[in-house]
């Protein structure tokens, strides 16, 4: 079964766009202090062609806004590397020539490096001579794989929860990191939407064993009575829409397979399917009968039989 492509310059663009001011806070302070926030609109997304290469780059975010006591426009130019690039700090600097060219505004660059590997990113591109500097281009960055992770859990941020997923942890630790990454969005009361892109983002880089998911499930019951009682119903909240996608998936599913017998046995063949196929997903997850019985409205007996 091939492995399934993750669009990771579209989920870090849906997470920064939606959190783009608490962005800046965690990570840009300085930045922050001097940004009028009032004034953020987002620009159209700007493709550049690289002639000598023959490559086409679409630059990832960029922000308009206001400094604060001034008037003109600046603009906020977030570029996101899931890869290590050689040639990255020259294509920033291409970037920001190309549109400084068009808006003639200031510009603040930013680069979030993702990848796993450690590595020493540069956040300059300097041309020079020895009687001369022609050029010295210079960018802020954030390289998330050299980032604590316990630095950043008590800060009620949602960048830093979805991001706990990329910092600097090691196997040991992803029980402990989702953990954390749950008590943080309990923290922060979010709305549905809200909670669903945070935990979305973070599940899609921090994957788990079966053996994991228990381990994480029992360390859950050991919290605080309250605490754990929220923990829960956030993470059956989010099984519980997985199981409606499943179910929906399985109608739509059922209803193509069952044109030829009847629209009518196709949707019923379709929602049992699609039940069914959740059963299996959350019995390997470790959930028990009763709850997923709750869950799904199927017998018990039917359950048990999945089970085998």
């Amino acid at each position: 079964m091939a492995k399934q492509r993750i669009d990771h310059d579209r989920l870090f663009k849906e997470l920064l766009s939606t959190f783009f001011e608490e962005f800046l806070l965690l990570f840009f302070p300085n930045v922050y202090e001097h940004i009028d926030v009032r004034h953020l609109s987002f620009l159209t997304e700007e493709l550049f062609t690289d002639v000598t290469a023959g490559e086409k780059h679409r630059v990832d975010l960029l922000v308009e806004t206001k400094m604060k006591g001034e008037d003109g426009l600046v603009i906020v130019h977030v570029e996101h590397q899931s890869y290590a690039q050689r040639t990255f700090p020259e294509r920033m600097f291409l970037y920001f020539s190309r549109l400084f060219q068009k808006y003639r505004r200031r510009i603040v660059p930013i680069a979030i490096f993702s990848y796993d590997e450690h590595h020493d990113e540069p956040s300059s591109l300097v041309v020079q001579f020895p009687f001369l500097t022609v050029l010295d281009f210079r960018y802020l960055t954030v390289e998330l794989r050299k980032l604590p992770w316990r630095a950043y859990i008590r800060h009620d941020n949602p960048v830093a929860a979805a991001l706990l997923s990329k910092m600097g942890y090691n196997e040991e630790e992803k029980v402990e990191v989702k953990k954390e990454f749950l008590r943080m969005l309990v923290r922060l009361e979010l709305d549905e939407a809200k909670q669903r892109l945070l935990f979305g983002f973070f599940e899609t880089y921090l994957r788990r064993s079966e053996e994991e998911e228990a381990k994480r499930r029992n360390e859950v019951s050991q919290m605080e009575t309250k605490e754990a009682k929220r923990v829960m119903e956030l993470i059956v909240s989010y099984e519980q829409r997985g199981l409606e996608k499943g179910i929906q998936q399985g109608i739509e599913q059922g209803i193509k397979q069952g044109m030829k017998q009847g629209m009518k046995q196709g949707r019923q063949e379709g929602i049992e399917e699609g039940k069914l196929d959740v059963v299996k997903r959350m019995l390997a997850k470790g959930y028990d009968v009763d709850t997923i019985h709750e869950l799904t409205g199927l017998p018990v007996e039917k359950i048990e039989r999945v089970k085998g």
